[in-house]
């Protein structure tokens, strides 16, 4: 009997963290894939942080261009994260949730600089934020800010 308690107390709570931690983890893969397949679509927009503007493109058209994207985490990246701060080192689960956070915001401003006929986006800055999660100890999310200024 004692067995049998500590087999549905112990054994059952690990396995469903894992199977939620497993399928959390796919989701992530499968995000990754979409982003790349994306990335391929506007890999013909020259994308970069240089301030000045090269000559051929010195009478283009220029327009502001911006994308965000939040995405947000779970109890497991923030569970795994919490053990390290214990240990110090790099916070590795949230190290993908900035990536794909970053990806998805230039993809969106991407998307809006392709629809206004832009070839090219210069000056791209990055802005990040934390939302909620902070004070209450809850899972929160990352959000990204990209901005540039798209030529034609």
């Amino acid at each position: 009997m004692i067995a049998f308690q500590f087999f549905f107390q112990i054994f059952i709570p690990l396995f469903l963290v894992l199977v939620c931690m497993l399928i959390g983890k796919g989701i992530e893969l499968h995000h990754f894939k979409k982003l790349a397949e994306r990335e391929q679509q506007f890999s013909n927009i020259i994308v970069t942080n240089l301030k000045t503007v090269p000559p051929q493109y010195a009478k283009a058209q220029p327009f502001l261009v911006m994308g965000s994207a939040v995405i947000a985490t779970d109890y497991f990246k923030v569970f795994a994260a919490g053990l390290r701060t214990l240990f110090g080192g790099e916070m590795k689960s949230y190290v993908t949730l900035m990536e794909r956070a970053r990806r998805q915001a230039v993809l969106r401003m991407l998307e809006q600089a392709a629809r206004q006929g832009a070839s090219a986006v210069w000056n791209i800055r990055y802005e990040t934020s934390t939302t909620q999660g902070q004070q209450r100890k809850k899972p929160g999310g990352v959000e990204v800010l990209v901005y540039g200024t798209a030529l034609k």
